[in-house]
């Protein structure tokens, strides 16, 4: 699938604008629990940024505050230059698209072409612009012919392309995906994959949170490690899946993925090609 075309909707920006930027950003919700503690955070358009942590760590919430979903106890949230402020969310979701770790919290259409029409349709595509977008999205995340189906006909995987679909339909040029690979088979993974790649070809901006390591190392340009409400790591996977980032990484319950762990063994570095480590083991057993 590499080399697929994800455009239909013009995602340029001037490149001195930051796609997302968080400033002493804190959240803390009505029970008392502080999700977020001063998180200071910045990535530039056309950015693939993968945020990574145990559970409670923040990272929803987090990825949550991008389109309003949540608002901030303090500090600021900006999106392409603009504060999101009291932003109406309907006003957010042309320039953030999210897919929720569970697609059934997104999913309500009886139809799974209406369902993938629906975000596209509220952000002013109509006509055959908006059933190019559809047939288009479908066709990325291989449910071209599923467009009469009932999404609950759907296993949860294909449920889980179907909200991928929903959200590529609408051209965001900021697009989110909260554990994409969940539930996917090798083939799902390699889709995402490669959509994840076409979208950043295309000069968008990914943000993918996640406990696939591989899936983030292989198709991500930075990572950030959250704990607690705070960010505890930033920087490239060779940086951060390096051994000396390890500790990190283990206080909140993740392992750097294997080819890292082989990788340091081995003398590689922290993301080694493929063909290294097949050379490097050929040559270890020689």
């Amino acid at each position: 699938m590499s080399g697929v075309d994800v455009s239909g909707v013009d995602v340029s920006n001037p490149p001195s604008i930051e796609a997302i930027r968080c400033e002493a950003l804190a959240f803390t919700y009505p029970d008392g629990t502080a999700a977020l503690r001063g998180i200071d955070l910045a990535i530039p358009v056309g950015g693939r940024v993968a945020i990574v942590g145990q559970n409670g760590s923040g990272k929803s919430t987090l990825v949550r505050q991008l389109n309003g979903l949540l608002r901030p106890t303090s500090g600021t949230v900006s999106i392409l230059g603009r504060p999101v402020g009291r932003r109406h969310v309907a006003e957010l979701a042309r320039d953030v698209g999210l897919a929720f770790q569970n697609p059934d919290r997104q999913i309500f259409a009886g139809r799974v072409s209406t369902e993938v029409a629906f975000g596209p349709r509220n952000v002013g595509l109509d006509g055959a612009a908006l059933d190019e977008a559809v047939t288009r999205a479908l066709g990325l995340v291989g449910l071209a012919d599923a467009g009469r189906t009932n999404p609950y006909d759907l296993g949860f995987s294909k449920r889980k392309l179907l909200a991928l679909a929903s959200v590529l339909a609408m051209g965001t040029p900021i697009v989110v995906l909260d554990e994409p690979t969940t539930g996917q088979d090798a083939g799902g993974i390699a889709r995402i994959e490669s959509i994840v790649e076409a979208l950043a070809a295309e000069g968008r901006t990914v943000v993918t949170i996640s406990h696939d390591m591989r899936f983030v190392a292989e198709s991500f340009d930075r990572v950030v490690v959250m704990r607690e409400g705070r960010i505890v790591a930033d920087g490239t996977p060779a940086e951060v899946f390096a051994e000396a980032g390890w500790p990190a990484l283990r206080s909140t319950n993740l392992e750097p993925p294997v080819a890292a762990r082989v990788g340091a063994s081995l003398g590689l570095g922290a993301t080694p090609t493929e063909g290294a480590l097949v050379e490097a083991l050929r040559s270890a057993s020689a």
